[in-house]
């Protein structure tokens, strides 16, 4: 079985927008999602990218001006239409619930949606345990388990070689996926990732050889 290695913050809102279709895509091409959550902050700073509040106002006025507008149309997907209250907040909750889910072998991929959702459709905040754990108990999932795993040492130490992880494979941003070890930046390549599936890219072939 083909794999997905999937990097991302449970905080980003690409990676929301293109939850529903990687999922779709992983269905039709039998692939397995690995997901890989990592601290945004950190890997943001290594691959040299500037913090939203460093961005000049023209940038910011497009990207929630146009850009998420026409993302959230194309994927009829909703959104709250501005940045979240708590969108600078911690991911260690919200990553670490994502990664103990996947490890007990719990729904992974519903939660990992259901996460994004909340905070970019309901501005709810994946830094809060009462939230994670009202998302989680939706998905019938015991939240007091998930929320005491997601902080454990165990998975916190999981967290942060995931992070080092995508600093050292040179990952830019969120979502970030990786198909038999080539790397598609951003939710607007999955048509790429779902090609690449089926048959890697030539300049990536050459390299490999």
């Amino acid at each position: 079985m083909k794999t997905i290695e999937y990097f991302y913050a449970c905080h980003s809102v690409y990676a929301y927008f293109g939850a529903w279709r990687l999922a779709e895509i992983a269905d039709e091409h039998g692939a397995q999602i690995i997901h890989r959550p990592f601290d945004f902050d950190p890997v943001m700073a290594a691959a040299g990218g500037a913090p939203f509040n460093a961005r000049p106002k023209p940038h910011m006025d497009y990207f929630f001006g146009r850009e998420l507008m026409r993302w959230a149309e194309f994927r009829n997907l909703p959104w709250i239409m501005r940045r979240p209250t708590h969108h600078d907040n911690p991911l260690a909750l919200g990553n670490g619930a994502i990664i103990a889910a996947q490890e007990m072998g719990w729904d992974v991929h519903a939660l990992s949606r259901a996460l994004l959702q909340a905070h970019w459709r309901d501005d709810a905040d994946p830094a809060d345990s009462s939230t994670v754990a009202r998302i989680a108990e939706g998905l019938g999932m015991e939240a007091e388990t998930l929320v005491a795993e997601a902080m454990s040492d165990a998975t916190q130490e999981q967290h942060a070689a995931n992070t080092k992880e995508a600093i050292a494979r040179h990952v830019i941003g969120s979502p970030t996926y990786f198909v038999e070890g080539d790397m598609f930046y951003g939710q607007d390549r999955l048509e790429m990732v779902a090609r690449a599936l089926v048959r890697p890219f030539a300049r990536f072939r050459d390299h490999k050889a």
